[in-house]
């Protein structure tokens, strides 16, 4: 290329660059910036304490799913489970990762699995994941345990909870009981 070319090619842009910024400067001449007095669709925010309500945040929680376990289907909670393999493995013989094995996790002590260095707030949290805490924590591991090392938003839609927790509660030799319909109801009652 000749060096006639180039400079015909850098003055074309060069003139497109000018003839944007003039343009742009044009418009500002033409249509000044105008700031509103007041907001278009004006928008009322009541405060709590003036209204005399507690000012304490309602935390929404996971759906009851206890009625939804025992007719789960295991084979769908296998397909959800493929989000979680990066970090875990499922097998009798699997290893931890990222994330403990979750082979005979339900009823397990939480913070309890061989050789997986859980968070401090986990191991002191106690108890066993049992349904309930399973659900609370698949449906938004940050919320349910400040401080977890999980980096996973959760899984929102109950029947998504439901079978992966049949699915994990398959992951045994000797499968924990199903809900009995006592706790189903009591698990209804304490949601409400």
């Amino acid at each position: 290329m000749d060096n006639l070319k180039t400079n015909k090619i850098l003055a074309g842009f060069l003139l497109a660059g000018l003839l944007a910024m003039g343009g742009g400067k044009i418009a500002e001449i033409l249509v000044p910036d105008q700031q509103l007095d007041e907001n278009a669709y004006p928008i009322e925010i009541k405060h709590l304490a003036d209204s005399g309500q507690a000012t304490t945040p309602v935390i929404e929680g996971p759906e009851p799913i206890l009625s939804l376990i025992a007719s789960a289907d295991i084979e769908a909670g296998i397909k959800v489970a493929k989000k979680c393999t990066a970090c875990h493995e499922f097998d009798l013989d699997g290893k931890n990762k990222t994330g403990p094995m979750l082979w005979n996790i339900v009823d397990a002590t939480k913070g309890m699995k061989e050789g997986f260095n859980y968070s401090d707030e986990l191991v002191g949290m106690g108890g066993a994941w049992d349904y309930v805490s399973l659900n609370a924590f698949l449906y938004k591991p940050k919320a349910y345990i400040k401080g977890t090392k999980m980096n996973f938003a959760g899984l929102k839609k109950p029947s998504d909870r439901a079978n992966i927790i049949a699915y994990l509660r398959s992951l045994s030799d000797k499968p924990v009981a199903f809900p009995t319909q006592a706790q189903i109801d009591a698990e209804k009652v304490s949601v409400q």
